[in-house]
């Protein structure tokens, strides 16, 4: 590797390292509230809900911006137009209650951790991705357990706060092993 793309990549892993932290942390206070709220479906619990795939989409293009100088981030493009679908889908999935928002989280956590292990294996090359490359795994079967889940005679959206807390567990892991990157090492 050359100096030029020792730096450009120590650059991308810092930008990385501080939005994985970020994204840690809402995802724990964003499953709290979810969790405090879920007694019954109502307004907040459904602005929360539409809130997580916003906050997906916020996340993606500090990532894309950051991500730049490694190439086009067409997979976060991607990603960007998923979660913004998935937001949309959510607001309107809240009228009909758990089941259509467990169907509409499914589809969106399958497509979206496609991505999100397409986008880990891409970087794979910076570190600190692997943790990345599984969490996108484990997201297309969550996403295959909320849509099946759906139909059960009580579906629970608890569940979807766990998913979170999850992923945020995944992107602490990642935010560490990418300080080695951060430092140009």
């Amino acid at each position: 590797m050359t100096t030029v793309e020792t730096l450009s990549t120590s650059g991308i892993a810092l930008a990385l390292r501080r939005l994985y932290f970020v994204r840690f942390a809402f995802a724990i206070v964003w499953a709290a509230l979810l969790f405090a709220t879920m007694s019954q479906l109502g307004p907040l619990s459904i602005a929360l809900i539409v809130l997580y795939p916003l906050f997906d989409v916020a996340a993606a293009i500090v990532d894309a911006r950051s991500s730049r100088a490694a190439g086009p981030p067409y997979g976060l493009y991607v990603n960007i137009a998923i979660s913004l679908l998935a937001a949309a889908g959510l607001a309107v999935a809240g009228a009909s209650g758990a089941p259509a928002i467990l169907r509409v989280w499914g589809v969106w956590a399958v497509v979206s951790g496609l991505v999100q292990l397409i986008v880990g294996v891409s970087r794979r090359k910076m570190g600190g991705q692997w943790a990345m490359i599984l969490s996108g795994g484990i997201s297309v079967l969550a996403g295959t357990s909320f849509f099946l889940g759906a139909s059960a005679p009580n579906p629970m959206l608890t569940n979807v706060a766990g998913y979170a807390v999850l992923g945020g567990v995944f992107f602490l892991v990642s935010a560490l092993r990418l300080g080695r990157a951060a430092k140009g090492n």
